[in-house]
């Protein structure tokens, strides 16, 4: 299968789901758009590390990791966004250690804000993205194209939250339950909570 290479475009707030963001990227040679739902930590660790000025005063978890791995010579080359399941990306991060390469599991908002500090490419397959890309189009007549892009990220934020929220409303009570405990064991915890909020509604 053929690799797809992204870049980051920007980071939403969700302003109907608490502590949610939507990761929004874009793949380099088209134009469609990857939206990834991720937590708030994650999402503050992504935009400090693409804000190159802004240095925390205590290193965060993956600025402890990247100097982890400086330390003991090991290099982030590339993450591949591997697999797309029950709207879970799972991701792969390609080390190398002595011309050695290791491939390491990883969430994907986990991957993303470590390929930032490795300044590492950042792939996908072509048949995810041909599942889960979405083609936005943008008025090119906007005189400011970075206002245009927030309203882009909105829109893509407030669609991942109705497709999740249909999508929950159809399954039974059973399937709801095995989801969550899926999404928790995938520590996925803002589709857990999404979903525990639709179980609550049927109590």
């Amino acid at each position: 299968m053929s690799l797809v290479r992204l870049n980051i475009k920007g980071i939403s707030y969700s302003q109907t789901q608490n502590g949610a963001y939507a990761l929004i990227l874009n793949e380099v040679d088209g134009d469609r758009k990857l939206p990834i739902v991720i937590g708030a930590f994650e999402a503050q660790s992504i935009a400090i590390a693409l804000e190159k000025e802004i240095r925390p005063p205590r290193p965060l978890t993956h600025d402890l990791f990247k100097n982890f791995a400086d330390r003991f010579d090991v290099v982030v080359k590339q993450v591949i966004i591997h697999k797309l399941v029950d709207g879970v990306f799972y991701s792969s991060l390609i080390c190398e250690r002595d011309g050695i390469e290791e491939i390491i599991d990883a969430r994907t908002s986990d991957a993303i804000a470590l390929a930032l500090r490795f300044d590492a490419p950042i792939f996908t397959y072509k048949n995810i993205l041909d599942k889960a890309g979405i083609y936005l189009k943008i008025n090119p007549d906007s005189p400011d194209e970075s206002e245009d892009s927030v309203l882009v990220d909105d829109m893509i934020a407030e669609e991942i939250e109705s497709d999740s929220q249909t999508n929950y409303k159809n399954k039974s009570l059973t399937e709801l339950h095995t989801l969550l405990d899926e999404a928790v064991a995938n520590e996925d915890y803002e589709k857990a909570a999404k979903i525990r909020d639709e179980i609550s509604k049927r109590n």
